[in-house]
């Protein structure tokens, strides 16, 4: 792995250089499974709240300098959330044991009532109640210490959003099956009593992320991102039609699990994808309600946690995870608007060396000798052998998300 400066300031978001990556202190016990869930305090932009693969908590006051286990788990963490209506209310969803609450801003955490042995996968928040996409559909929570079932139930739900936080307060939940024909997309515009199937014309058969933004100036619609298994869409009339983000000369064709809007701009988001694998994650902004994306240039492409603070010019901390090796690693960006920089002494991989699979520091030179050897029918079964390690160590990698 290529030396890395790790961000050792005491006050680190704070004294960011603008537009440049810094790599963050490793969550502890990530072993090499990739970090899934990051979360920011809306009003604090170095408590951070990150879990592992191995279901432990851990927070940061100093923006990912230091790591305080604040709960040992046994199943991994797929998402933590900040209630944007309260700062000190933190949720967390985990593979298979439910859901975790802390009241105290992350300092305790207890399970909370009602979904036991669920998958939790994603959390929306409107004024009076919360939601939570499960592997069983919706649950709903007034006080996120108990949930109930809230319709959906036959279906597999990966994210949710927030439509309009007030009452009648709307909601869409996404998922990957128990779907008719069509992208399993359902709508709620009474706090998910009843549901419908929005049957937009996207490409995808799998949801993978929601969004809302903030209210446009003098509208009550909110934008709503659409992220598939396939590509990126966006919709200015609550889910009724999308016009495609990505394909073309767009953005990649690839899946995004990751799209957050900024506080207070409905035109201003980031959107990230871990590529699925194949090399075409990353992380984009833009300022125009996606007419135009610029990449942040994140170290490693495969991008699979995003979490954002609520400053105008935000502070972005992302989890990267490179399959071929199992590193997960986070990193913190400072988005001022300018050219990214990448992280001091890290050497972001081009395709070249990331196709090399000798170690010993031989050049491309003494690989091409070898092949023309009389080895050459061995070095390829050990190439084919480096190959479907690689596309397992990928296969796994995608799975963990369920």
């Amino acid at each position: 792995m290529p030396f890395i400066a790790i961000a050792s300031t005491v006050a680190m978001a704070s004294s960011l250089a603008p537009s440049t990556w810094v790599a963050l202190t490793p969550i502890p016990g990530t072993g090499q499974l990739p970090v899934f869930a990051l979360a920011v305090n809306p009003t604090n932009d170095e408590a951070v709240v990150a879990g592992n693969g191995q279901g432990d908590l851990y927070r940061s006051l100093d923006g990912g300098v230091k790591w305080t286990k604040v709960h040992a788990g046994k199943s991994g963490i797929l998402t933590i959330s900040y209630s944007p209506f309260n700062p000190g209310f933190i949720v967390a969803g985990t593979r298979g044991a439910g859901a975790l609450v802390s009241g105290d801003a992350g300092v305790h955490w207890s399970n909370a009532a009602g979904l036991d042995g669920r998958a939790v996968r994603a959390f929306g928040f409107a004024r009076s109640i919360m939601f939570a996409g499960t592997d069983r559909g919706v649950y709903s929570s007034i006080d996120g210490a108990s949930w109930m079932q809230s319709g959906l139930s036959t279906v597999s739900i990966d994210t949710v959003a927030i439509a309009a936080v007030n009452t009648p307060i709307r909601l869409l939940a996404g998922g990957d099956s128990g779907g008719s024909a069509g992208i399993p997309l359902y709508q709620s515009v009474d706090a998910g009593t009843t549901w419908t199937t929005l049957k937009p014309a996207v490409s995808g058969t799998i949801v993978t992320r929601l969004a809302a933004g903030p209210l446009p100036n003098k509208s009550q619609v909110r934008p709503i991102l659409l992220g598939t298994n396939s590509g990126l869409f966006i919709s200015a009339d609550n889910g009724a039609t999308f016009t495609a983000l990505s394909g073309g000369l767009l953005l990649p064709s690839t899946d995004y699990t990751l799209a957050n809007f900024t506080s207070t701009h409905f035109d201003r988001f980031y959107v990230a994808s871990d590529g699925g694998g194949a090399g075409s994650g990353g992380l984009w902004a833009t300022g125009d309600s996606g007419k135009h994306f610029s990449s942040l240039q994140p170290p490693l492409s495969s991008v699979t946690a995003l979490a954002m603070s609520s400053d105008e010019l935000p502070l972005l901390y992302v989890a990267t995870f490179r399959a071929s090796d199992h590193t997960s690693m986070l990193w913190a960006y400072h988005d001022t608007g300018g050219t990214p920089q990448p992280p001091s002494g890290f050497v972001v991989p081009t395709p070249a060396t990331a196709a090399r699979t000798d170690t010993s520091g031989g050049s491309p030179f003494d690989l091409a000798k070898m092949v023309l050897s009389s080895q050459a029918p061995y070095i390829a079964l050990g190439i084919g052998a480096v190959v479907v390690i690689v596309l397992a160590a990928v296969s796994q990698f995608r799975s963990r998300r369920s």
